[in-house]
């Protein structure tokens, strides 16, 4: 078989089967992998030489065989070369699809009596391969009715509905895990040092003049103590920061210069001045701020802690009594 495939056709073949083998096994992210790593395009241009190379010998080696043959011998491989393979299934295969049609010197024995302006019906039998199509649209046409209109599966726009919903908690998930694709509802507190030694220089270049690099406040409030006026926590902060402080007296948004990871690294550093003690501390503004979970926590402290002074008061009551009655 490798007479009939030219060489300029069957050295590219093989030449892009490798290359894409290699594409498939070497992890090279976004390129591919002649472009990334230089090797593997050394590797490719090796295995084309030698593609090519072995081409060369062969077809000197058949030149060879050739000139040393007879002139009958040349004769019949010249002949073995240009013979057309004879595909004997593939042809059965086809004159059993195909069927057994009537040639055109016998159609006027199946000619029909029928004519419609000259145009006249042979009674010719139907191709197998048509009749077997027109069985299976038939049995396909079945399970779909009995699948969608009598069991009621999923149509198409149940299933989109389906992939759209489950697609949306993909990115969602997705998003949860990718910082630099936060926004004030999804950041979390980011507590690795490469995170917090990036948020440490974006609030030394952008936020110490009104801050002070010790976070003791100036122009700016203090951010060690517990008061915030536009609430604490990772979320607040990530907004404050993005949207920018009160109008007209606050600090400027911060959106449209800081990237989401940045703000969410500037919040993090932001947030570990709390409880410092800052060298020139100014004086608090704003409400005291506690997390929900731990107002909870508090306000269930307090409530468990009533319930001991409610018994102590009862028993003085009862201890009072006896002390009267005697």
């Amino acid at each position: 078989m490798r007479h009939l495939i030219p060489s300029y056709i069957r050295v590219p073949v093989i030449f892009f089967a490798i290359a894409a083998l290699v594409e498939y096994f070497v992890d090279s992210g976004d390129q591919p992998a002649f472009m990334e790593q230089p090797l593997v395009l050394l590797f490719l241009l090796l295995v084309l030489l030698v593609l090519i190379a072995i081409e060369g010998i062969v077809g000197a080696m058949d030149n060879i065989l050739y000139q040393s043959l007879d002139e009958e011998a040349k004769k019949r491989y010249l002949a073995s070369r240009t013979k057309t393979p004879q595909f004997s299934k593939l042809k059965a295969l086809y004159s059993k699809l195909a069927g057994k049609n009537r040639p055109i010197e016998e159609e006027g024995e199946i000619i029909l009596d029928h004519n419609y302006d000259g145009i006249k019906e042979l009674d010719n039998n139907l191709p197998p391969w048509w009749v077997y199509s027109f069985y299976i649209s038939i049995i396909f046409a079945v399970v779909y009715m009995v699948r969608y209109h009598v069991l009621n599966a999923d149509d198409q726009f149940v299933e989109y509905e389906i992939e759209y919903a489950e697609a949306n908690k993909a990115i969602e998930a997705y998003k949860k895990t990718a910082k630099g694709l936060v926004d004030f509802n999804t950041v979390e507190v980011l507590v690795e040092a490469s995170d917090l030694k990036a948020g440490k220089k974006i609030f030394e270049m952008n936020c110490v003049a009104c801050h002070k690099p010790d976070g003791g406040g100036g122009i700016g409030p203090n951010l060690t103590d517990q008061n915030w006026i536009l609430g604490g926590g990772i979320k607040n902060v990530f907004k404050t920061i993005s949207e920018g402080g009160r109008d007209g007296k606050g600090m400027v948004a911060w959106k449209s210069e800081l990237k989401p990871l940045e703000m969410a690294q500037v919040a993090s550093y932001v947030l570990q001045f709390q409880g410092t003690t800052p060298a020139e501390p100014k004086a608090a503004e704003g409400d005291i701020w506690v997390e929900e979970g731990a107002k909870t926590d508090a306000t269930n402290t307090n409530e468990n802690s009533q319930e001991p002074n409610e018994t102590t008061a009862d028993i003085t009551k009862t201890v009072d009594a006896v002390v009267t009655n005697n």
